[in-house]
């Protein structure tokens, strides 16, 4: 018996050649339209850091700073009429882009809000050569901290707010911020938080990519906030506070004045820096479920352990040292008694200090221990935790590799086992073992590539070295470099352009920023 032929749903025949038609939704119009769209959304955020200028304006025009004035003005021009014609042009185009344009974009709005930020450093000649006005800018939006200007106290106080404010804006993040703000963003949202956010997990708090960006935004705002009157209260001004409020919550580094923190020689002010400092370099994710009182979600995180653990050895290990050497003063005054506990709180500001490579900075290196400055050391290459505004390799990268490391001695002992790596109590998965592993080879390679391109302006191994790892690492403080600001300053052009380069890479996670070396991309 000859069964009926049964038709096959869900397929269509194909259409002859000749009958197709071209549409917006070929190959050609899609990739028009799509970089029509990322022109949009990166004029949108020229736009906004322009508006982040009113801030430093008006205390430029407040305080008679003309020269400061014209350059905030000028800069906040030239950005509404490059932008405002773009935005016009493409108002009525649907937000629609892939995940390789949203890393595209995010590279984009970081070069092009360095260069901005630029801008009234150099229009108002208070940084004469372009090069560094540049270097400069790069380096308080990836809060790296290191700085070309050797009087800082000389500097218009405008100008001191804008170098502050650029580290704040680009702790947390400029497109974070644009995804905050603009709900329209939600299509494609999440591909630009994750080129942009830190770690090889993105987390959402709420299942609502805007929404958790307005969280992270609140939580970022709060804890500046809670610090600025904190530090009034320790003894700073109000200015002086918000500044270093801004650097300690950015994890930057930047300061109001030459010696940073040491100009106050206060204990509170040490401890209260110290306190942010760890607090900015935690999980802003598990700060959110801190505040829910979800105790045992933070406690049962293996990154959030290992960072506790990290900051409680090291802490101890340099306190030991320096209470041992009994080094006085250690509270940065040159005629100041010895102070009871000054080793403790000179161990503990240190290892915040440089494990979420803020870089600040209260007393000489002389004073810091051999065994001290060791422990730094390996303190730089570890960094902060992921979804936070520290930079370096990340905790929770050394975490993975660790016990990928243990479960390769298991196999020694026992050929025929399958062991897993676990996080957070749970089995992880073997992609971010592989993804760890590719990210801390790439880390070194930069490390080494721009290690050889500093020492080929002529500066001796060591010094090139802490350059390198303070530019990739965005900590901007090297407890070995001596004169720092002074040897930063002195590297020709072509250097401060490629460390310009490694701090964003470091600062974007690095494949945000080295994708683009890639064929496949472009392919």
């Amino acid at each position: 018996m000859k069964l009926p032929r049964i038709a096959k749903r869900g397929k269509r025949a194909a259409p002859e050649p000749s009958a197709k038609k071209i549409s917006w939704d070929t190959p050609k119009k899609s990739t028009l339209g799509r970089k029509a769209v990322m022109a949009r959304i990166l004029f949108l955020l020229v736009l906004i850091y322009a508006l982040a200028m009113i801030f430093p304006l008006g205390i430029a025009a407040f305080l008679s700073e003309k020269d400061m004035t014209a350059g905030f003005a000028l800069t906040m021009i030239f950005s509404a009429v490059v932008s405002l014609p773009v935005l016009a042009a493409t108002r009525k185009l649907p937000l629609r882009f892939t995940a390789s344009d949203g890393f595209m974009l995010v590279f984009l709005a970081w070069a092009a809000a360095c260069l901005l930020g630029a801008m009234p450093y150099y229009i108002a000649g208070r940084i004469p050569r372009f090069t560094d006005a540049v270097f400069e800018s790069v380096s308080g939006f990836t809060t790296t901290g290191t700085t070309i200007i050797k009087d800082v106290e000389a500097m218009p106080r405008s100008l001191l707010f804008w170098r502050a404010e650029t580290h704040w804006l680009g702790g947390m993040g400029m497109v974070v911020l644009t995804v905050a703000l603009f709900p329209f963003l939600g299509v494609g949202g999440f591909q630009i938080l994750k080129a942009e956010t830190t770690g090889p997990d993105k987390d959402r708090i709420t299942p609502k990519i805007t929404e958790t960006a307005k969280l992270l935004w609140l939580i970022y705002i709060a804890l500046t906030a809670l610090e600025t009157v904190l530090l009034v209260f320790a003894g700073m001004g109000w200015f002086d506070a918000v500044v270093h409020a801004f650097s300690t919550v950015a994890t930057g580094g930047f300061s109001s004045r030459n010696n940073g923190l040491a100009y106050w020689h206060s204990p509170a002010v040490d401890w209260i820096a110290a306190v942010f400092m760890l607090a900015a370099g935690f999980n802003f994710t598990l700060l959110f479920r801190l505040m829910q009182r979800k105790w045992k979600e933070v406690w049962n995180n293996s990154e959030a352990r290992a960072y506790l653990l990290v900051i409680a050895v090291s802490a101890a290990i340099c306190a030991v040292s320096l209470v041992r050497s009994e080094p006085a003063p250690l509270s940065g005054a040159p005629d100041a008694p010895p102070e009871s506990g000054a080793g403790i709180r000179t161990a503990f500001f240190y290892t915040a200090s440089v494990l979420t490579t803020t870089g600040f900075s209260t007393t000489g290196q002389g004073l810091l221990t051999p065994l001290a400055l060791g422990t730094l050391f390996i303190l730089m290459f570890i960094g902060g935790c992921s979804g936070s505004t520290a930079g370096g390799i990340k905790v929770i990268r050394h975490v993975v590799l660790f016990k990928q490391a243990g479960n390769e001695l298991k196999k020694i002992l026992y050929p025929r086992g399958v062991f897993s790596i676990r996080l957070n109590n749970k089995v992880g998965r073997k992609d971010v073992v592989y993804g760890v592993a590719g990210f801390v080879f790439l880390y070194f390679v930069l490390l080494a590539v721009s290690a050889l391109v500093v020492a080929s302006s002529g500066l001796n191994h060591s010094d090139s070295f802490g350059i390198a790892v303070i530019s990739l690492g965005n900590i901007g403080l090297d407890p070995g470099l001596v004169e720092q600001t002074a040897v930063v300053a002195a590297l020709p052009s072509y250097v401060k352009w490629v460390l310009s380069f490694i701090m964003i890479a470091g600062r974007l996670e690095l494949w945000t920023a080295v994708v683009f070396l890639s064929r496949d991309y472009w392919r």
